[in-house]
């Protein structure tokens, strides 16, 4: 099963001591190197970091349904990509293994869960909306840009209940551009209501003009959200 195999992934070290780490997943047909890449384009300075690891897994080739079954790097399949879509929850749940294993590996490197942030592009968004809604709520934040969840997702399910009995959910960052046509503006405030309506604390900020894509104020938003998630551990007196 593909998702039983150790996931490859591009890692932006710390320039100092390393005491936190965001996971950030890539968009359907991307890799790691190339979010990666695509990041360190468009941020000035890049997203790195004295303190925080920055790791860009890369989703192995699977048949992807909405391209008629051609193997693509994606962390899911879709019936078709649409909101009013039933999930292909065996893939989502096989791939929150996957990358569960990953959370894992920072976990043994002397990171605690509440001081790492899991969030991703488009398909990487939602891929990591279940992974801390659903698996790791313990982490210190999640983030989605230009992503959505489908209208029925047990996403959030798994918010209303954890909600319900006083446990604690991250805190939410979801960023979309008002011209995308690939996911709609719509679907992602649709998204952020439903969540915030589950009981997730979340922010949306609208991108004007902007298309599929990330901007340079997008990423230095995300930038002074994770430190304000993840600051520098103050040293030991």
């Amino acid at each position: 099963m593909a998702a039983a195999q150790k996931l490859q992934r591009c890692v932006v070290s710390p320039t100092g001591k390393h005491s936190a780490s965001i996971i950030f997943l890539h968009g359907s047909g991307d890799t790691g190197q190339g979010l990666r890449g695509w990041v360190g384009d468009v941020a000035v300075p890049d997203l790195a970091f004295g303190h925080i690891r920055v790791v860009y897994p890369t989703a192995p080739a699977r048949p992807y349904t909405p391209m008629r079954g051609a193997l693509s790097t994606v962390w899911f399949d879709r019936h078709k990509i649409s909101r009013d879509s039933p999930e292909h929850l065996e893939s989502v749940n096989a791939m929150c293994g996957a990358l569960g294993r990953v959370i894992e590996e920072e976990v043994k490197a002397g990171v605690p869960k509440h001081r790492m942030i899991i969030g991703g592009f488009s398909m990487g968004g939602a891929m990591a909306l279940h992974l801390a809604c659903r698996y790791h709520p313990e982490v210190a934040g999640v983030f989605a840009l230009s992503s959505f969840l489908n209208k029925d997702s047990v996403a959030y399910k798994a918010v209303e209940e954890r909600a319900r009995v006083g446990g604690g959910l991250p805190e939410l960052l979801q960023c979309h551009g008002t011209s995308d046509d690939l996911v709609l503006h719509q679907w992602g405030e649709d998204t952020a209501a439903l969540l915030k309506k589950a009981g997730m604390a979340s922010t949306f900020h609208s991108f004007p003009g902007l298309h599929h894509q990330l901007c340079q104020p997008e990423v230095e938003l995300l930038r002074s959200w994770v430190l304000t998630k993840l600051p520098p551990l103050q040293p030991d007196p």
